[in-house]
């Protein structure tokens, strides 16, 4: 009997929660290392990321080498007028990182404009499970589907890359008409194309 959406988020949810910290550390240098070998980082130095959260693979040492490589990382940033999609800002170590309803901490607003999701050639996004044709699981609020729908912006260009654990791959998920499919998946165990992306995504 196939899951439903909400039990597969329950359960990677569990599984996630599960791991030892030693376990999802180790997960993070490896995701960061697979990460840095992906064509279109390398030739791009604006990039937009996340800070990992309830379980979710570590993405602080990915953000901590694309900052040595001198890469300009944008974190997302909830809408300030309440709408359901999300605004990208700079992110600079050292400086304030409010957190925002969800206690999620987000780079400080004051004194910097805000990056539109389009500009940014390449967005890593955070995820619950893929499969194997790109789609993409959230945990359900559709901030990010609704940021990057190709039908009501220009990110055609932008690509939306998602980060997970291996064990997040499931067998198929039914795709809704509003999903935004991803170009790629980096995981602990390397990285792998959709579609057309391999043109933009893989490795030189």
């Amino acid at each position: 009997m196939k899951l439903s959406k909400q039990q597969i988020r329950r359960a990677m949810r569990q599984r996630r929660k599960q791991l030892s910290p030693f376990e999802r550390h180790l997960a993070g240098l490896r995701l960061a290392r697979h990460a840095t070998h992906i064509a279109i980082l390398k030739r791009h130095d604006r990039i937009a990321l996340y800070f990992d959260n309830d379980g979710e693979i570590p993405t602080r040492p990915l953000i901590t080498h694309l900052i040595k490589l001198k890469k300009q990382v944008y974190l997302p940033v909830l809408h300030p007028l309440g709408h359901p999609s999300l605004l990208f800002y700079r992110y600079r170590p050292g400086l304030p990182m409010p957190t925002n309803r969800f206690g999620i901490p987000e780079p400080e607003q004051r004194g910097q404009r805000a990056t539109r999701a389009w500009t940014l050639p390449l967005v890593f996004t955070p995820l619950v499970a893929f499969d194997k044709h790109g789609n993409r699981l959230g945990m359900g609020g559709g901030y990010y589907d609704r940021t990057f729908d190709r039908s009501r912006c220009r990110a055609r260009h932008t690509a939306l890359t998602g980060l997970a654990y291996q064990f997040q791959e499931v067998g198929s998920l039914d795709a809704e008409p509003w999903d935004t499919p991803l170009a790629a998946i980096v995981t602990d165990g390397g990285h792998r194309c959709f579609g057309t992306a391999s043109g933009i995504i893989k490795e030189d």
